[in-house]
């Protein structure tokens, strides 16, 4: 494996600060990843296979300029964290459906990256939090319109989310326990193939924005702004269009399947 090009990944998050190992740099970098590095899952609706390891990943999100769904963005940056000189591992976890109920473990990489304190780190769940969440603290930790909470349960520590005064939601339950690359295989190949698989059902990309988020849903475009996070959504015309925005929006250009 090469060493990693800090220079060229920070150009492509166009982050220009501090690169001291700490907590501002750690908020300052995560932010900056999601504002430019789009969660997508094109590659699975492209024929394209997804490979985890470090020099692929960056091939594909820097010298490409594509996004990646969980395992890439947070397995690529934690090779950056590495780099960089914070202590950082990769966690396994299970994300909870609409009913509340987990997936297995590996079903999401997270990050835990250990400072002074223990902090969650993700850029790769979505529609999720902006900053790190202290992991050990067990207060609420608001960011924007949104309350984050991190409970215990059992030997698992689920993560849950709320917005404004709705009910807490469970986001995904996980471990301490530190991984490698080989152990997300198994849940990264269901991913890509199963019909089972929400990524597999249809394309997404998205990412946030300085003040919400912007999504392509197949061919939905919806974007949420301002402090009371309105949303607008409209379908595009065709396939072109799709493409145009994908482009403009995401920086991304590629061969969409056009049947």
């Amino acid at each position: 494996m090469r060493s990693m090009n800090i220079d060229a990944y920070l150009k492509r998050i166009s982050y220009s600060g501090s690169l001291e190992p700490a907590a501002d740099t750690l908020r300052d970098l995560q932010l900056a990843h999601l504002l430019t590095v789009p969660f997508e899952n094109l590659s699975i609706h492209s024929g394209e296979p997804i490979v985890l390891e470090e020099n692929a990943l960056f091939g594909k999100i820097v010298e490409r300029r594509r996004g990646g769904f969980c395992y890439e963005a947070n397995g690529l940056f934690a090779g950056l964290l590495r780099a960089l000189g914070f202590d950082v591992a990769m966690l396994g976890a299970g994300v909870a459906n609409s009913q509340g109920e987990f997936g297995p473990n590996f079903d999401h990489m997270t990050l835990m990256v250990t400072l002074s304190d223990r902090w969650l780190v993700d850029v790769g769940f979505g529609d999720s939090f902006l900053e790190p969440l202290l992991l050990d603290s067990r207060a609420e930790q608001v960011q924007g319109t949104r309350r984050f909470k991190i409970v215990d349960d059992h030997d698992h520590l689920i993560l849950l989310r709320r917005n404004l005064d709705a009910d807490w939601e469970p986001q995904y339950r996980f471990t301490l326990q530190t991984y490698s690359f080989a152990d997300y295989e198994e849940m990264c190949q269901f991913h890509q193939t199963s019909p089972d698989s929400h990524f597999t059902k249809g394309r997404i990309c998205s990412r946030a924005t300085a003040d919400g988020r912007v999504s392509l849903s197949e061919m939905r475009l919806i974007t949420t702004s301002g402090p009371e996070q309105r949303r607008d959504e409209r379908t595009l015309k065709d396939r072109d269009e799709y493409d145009r925005v994908l482009r403009d929006e995401f920086g991304i250009v590629m061969n969409v399947d056009k049947r």
